[in-house]
């Protein structure tokens, strides 16, 4: 998806593994610039490739994370639908492998052109080519997750508005 093609993209959907950390928390990330913004027309969701945590809260120790940063993550995981390719202008995977899942079930080649990696949002001095799954890891991880999520949406949001 070139730049220009970024333009007026309103509906997102931001995509892991199991909707349970990195997609919620940046869902709740990009509502948040969105409403400190006042930008209205977004419709910005999150969803897992895997169904391990359908219907729960994202992970606690990623909502104590966002919390501390005044993001409140209330979202209930989900998996990614066939849908969502016709629901949803632009798919953001935060992996490459998240990117392969969402390809493989990418209903048709125009669906599949709308799936784009968070990293591409990244500043260009960012060490990291995607966003690491702090499931396993400390505290750090989580904060490191949010760092970059803070990063991509803000160029997401000022790419999609082209400010």
């Amino acid at each position: 998806m070139t730049d220009e093609e970024l333009k007026d993209k309103r509906r997102i959907l931001f995509v892991c593994l199991g909707n349970i950390c990195r997609s919620p928390a940046a869902e709740g990330v990009m509502k948040s610039i969105l409403e400190e913004e006042g930008a209205e027309g977004f419709v910005v969701d999150s969803a897992g490739t895997g169904r391990y945590h359908i219907g729960q809260l994202p992970d606690s120790r990623m909502r104590v994370h966002a919390r501390r940063r005044g993001l409140e993550l209330d979202h209930h995981c989900r998996q990614v639908t066939v849908a969502d390719f016709d629901d949803f202008d632009m798919i953001i995977g935060m992996d490459d492998s998240n990117i392969a899942n969402l390809r493989a079930i990418a209903p048709s080649p125009e669906a599949e052109h709308k799936i784009v990696a968070m990293s591409r949002f990244f500043d260009k001095s960012a060490r990291f080519d995607h966003v690491p799954d702090p499931y396993y890891e400390g505290a750090e991880g989580f904060e490191l997750v949010l760092d970059l999520l803070q990063e991509g949406c803000r160029n997401l949001f000022n790419a999609v508005v082209c400010r």
